[in-house]
């Protein structure tokens, strides 16, 4: 990201109503690789892929802003490497964590990993490491610090659907497990700060969060969530795109000020949801619209969801997630090109 998308992204934060309105796309893995013409595996294991397939999408898309910038990240396997999980891999697949814990009990045998030493989160950090000249030769700057939130983690580490069981058996248990990983992700967020003094940016994934009512969201993800963006940097960028209601109200209480949501919700409603407290980026449908639709498709969809806001303040257009898998050029542009139209 270079010194004008990181300004733009900053005022769109602090309230300022832009014009027109900025756009903006989540890329990494799923999506990015493909379209450059490279497989997944490729992309994780060859830094100068990386960086070409990266530079190449800045290049034929210099209207937009890619977030977080120069992903380094090893899909869903980052952070639940650092606690032992096996990382399964595929030529041209999304990599998968493996499991470590195998009932509730065996929380108290965990240990919080050093994010300097274990897993695969040393090869995130050199990887940025060894391209960051050429980055910042091409005029950008690393500027988030990245993790997978606490419940997302925790869920790689038991399983998703017995982690939201314990929630409710163990709950001692599980305030225990999410206390350890939040400990780790302070540590793993000061550790990208530190290796990067240009990181003015805390970027969290956890669509966990989407799975659990209003009262369990209060007790157990605002707190952790809270934790885990208490580093004073500007932007504090959360994505979940399942369902958003329960947890909406209070993710500025979480320091959250700038959201990425699913299409389960209009943005209408989510900006009512969050009193307009938080910039949104949002939320053309990914799959149906994006992905598989055509560019008409694309500019009627982004028409008719400008149309039906009053207010375009703390507003980036976007997809509702990240760029899917497969998504054309032609449709990325249409709806670039769509929202300078509308709000020149």
């Amino acid at each position: 990201m270079n010194d004008q998308q990181w300004n733009t992204l900053v005022s769109v934060v602090r309230g300022e109503t832009l014009r027109p309105l900025p756009t903006a796309f989540i890329i990494d893995s799923p999506w990015l690789p493909n379209w450059a013409g490279h497989t997944i595996l490729d992309y994780f294991t060859d830094e100068r892929i990386f960086l070409d397939d990266n530079l190449q999408a800045i290049g034929a898309f210099p209207e937009t802003i890619f977030l977080p910038g120069f992903w380094s990240e090893y899909g869903m396997c980052t952070e639940p490497s650092a606690f032992g999980s096996v990382s399964v891999w595929g030529e041209d697949e999304f990599p998968f964590a493996k499991k470590v814990l195998h009932s509730p009990s065996e929380v108290e045998r965990l240990e919080k990993p050093d994010p300097r030493k274990h897993g695969l989160l040393p090869f995130v950090i050199k990887r940025l490491q060894h391209l960051q000249p050429e980055i910042e030769k091409a005029g950008h700057k690393i500027r988030f610090a990245v993790a997978r939130g606490p419940l997302n983690i925790a869920s790689f580490l038991m399983g998703t659907p017995e982690f939201l069981e314990a929630l409710k058996t163990e709950p001692e248990l599980m305030h225990r497990l999410l206390d350890l990983v939040t400990d780790f992700l302070v540590d793993w967020i000061a550790y990208q700060r530190e290796a990067f003094p240009s990181i003015d940016g805390i970027f969290l994934l956890d669509d966990i969060v989407g799975f659990v009512s209003r009262r369990d969201f209060e007790a157990f993800g605002l707190p952790y969530l809270r934790r885990a963006f208490s580093a004073g940097v500007t932007v504090k960028f959360f994505h979940n795109d399942a369902p958003c209601k329960a947890s909406a109200p209070l993710l500025a209480d979480a320091g959250i000020n700038l959201l990425n949501f699913g299409v389960q919700h209009t943005m209408a409603d989510m900006k009512t949801w969050t009193n307009n407290r938080i910039a949104l980026m949002g939320n053309i449908p990914p799959r149906d619209v994006l992905g598989e639709g055509t560019p008409a498709d694309v500019a009627r969809s982004v028409t008719e969801m400008l149309n039906a806001l009053d207010d375009r303040s703390r507003l980036i257009v976007s997809c509702g997630g990240g760029v899917p898998p497969h998504a054309p050029t032609e449709n990325i542009q249409a709806l670039i090109s769509t929202v300078e139209e509308l709000t020149r």
